[in-house]
């Protein structure tokens, strides 16, 4: 009997060749690109945290960017195949979480030398509403390179995606104005429809930690009687989760707990949220900001495909992801970002 069976009987284990030992059963290298943007940076610092995980940021060589201690960092040349596959080479799972800004071509390089590289796991550029509803991908002009990347990892054969599904992120989407509709230093607010249609909106700091525990689970079952979450059960799928589910008129009333005010010192103007949206896209081509507005006003529908506690429900309890986050806190945040972003002439108005 071999050293290796010996350990899995004294471990109560068969000596069945396809069973999993209990330390290959977990993913131990993660790959992440986009470590310090926005989203990305919380998915790193919860990556970090679970103590279990290493972290490498996949960047570009000219980047200056400072990573948080304990990350390594292998420097990519996007025109150099090789420099991707040699930088993946190892790892266990890659998350790609770019900036819309990132050269097209970017998320299929990555997934290419994913494939090459043997990476068992990729997270996709998802992380926003739901992507496998096609109407809905099609109707916020996003779906279709998402779906493309998925179906590009499919095709490859060597990988597996998990899809992460969080609607939009509230910090950033309550900080624009043409996203959620808010106004703070001019105090006016504009409704869709009646503004009481809910939608999954995510903190980073919740789609840092969703990312966190979800590449902690057990890869597959430890054996038939075995119950316990893994990462098997979302094999070339989506999962959905949230911080809030959440309407327009209920972000209102956090704002006016945050700020002090009253509804009364508000302008409130109501807007039908089909015409808002095609207003949006038939200028998209001249509007800089007539696209996040189109997308954000489309969640908005009164048809509930904004809402994906009731049409796919949530992982949020099977990942351990409180629902009690404190929702004027991240208001609070949102008002501020939009403080800021105003400042330094950012801010889509």
């Amino acid at each position: 009997m071999g050293a290796r069976n010996f350990l899995l009987l004294l471990n109560g284990y068969t000596t069945c060749t396809t069973m999993t030992t209990p330390a290959a059963n977990y993913i131990r290298k993660v790959a992440i690109v986009g470590a310090t943007g926005n989203a990305g940076s919380y998915m790193t610092k919860a990556l970090l945290a679970t103590g279990k995980l290493a972290v490498t940021a996949i960047t570009r060589t000219e980047s200056t960017a400072i990573m948080p201690a304990g990350v390594q960092v292998a420097k990519v040349d996007y025109s150099d195949p090789a420099s991707l596959v040699a930088a993946l080479q190892g790892q266990d799972a890659l998350v790609i979480t770019m900036s819309g800004r990132a050269p097209p071509d970017s998320d299929a390089k990555l997934i290419t030398a994913a494939a090459d590289a043997g990476v068992k796991w990729v997270l996709p550029n998802e992380f926003a509403p739901d992507m496998a509803d096609e109407v809905l991908g099609n109707e916020m002009h996003i779906g279709a390179p998402k779906r493309q990347h998925r179906e590009l990892i499919e095709k490859l054969g060597k990988s597996s995606y998990v899809a992460v599904s969080c609607g939009f992120w509230y910090e950033w989407s309550l900080a624009l104005t043409v996203a959620y509709g808010f106004d703070f230093g001019k105090r006016t607010v504009t409704m869709f429809d009646d503004g009481e249609t809910k939608i999954c909106t995510t903190t980073w700091p919740q789609l840092g930690l969703a990312v966190a525990k979800l590449l902690s689970l057990k890869i597959e079952p430890d054996g038939p009687d075995d119950k316990e979450p893994c990462l098997e059960m979302f094999r070339d799928k989506f999962m959905y989760m949230t911080s809030f589910v959440i309407s327009q008129r209920d972000m209102f009333e956090s704002v006016l707990r945050v700020t002090g005010t009253s509804e009364a010192d508000w302008t409130i103007t109501y807007v039908p949220s089909l015409e808002r949206y095609n207003n949006s896209v038939a200028v998209m081509a001249t509007d800089r900001t007539a696209f996040v507005r189109q997308m954000c006003t489309r969640l908005f529908f009164q048809d509930d495909r904004g809402n994906t506690e009731k049409t796919r429900g949530l992982s949020n309890k099977l990942l351990g992801l409180p629902r009690d986050e404190d929702l004027d806190k991240f208001t609070k945040l949102a008002i501020e970002r939009q403080q800021m972003l105003e400042k330094i002439g950012m801010n889509m108005v």
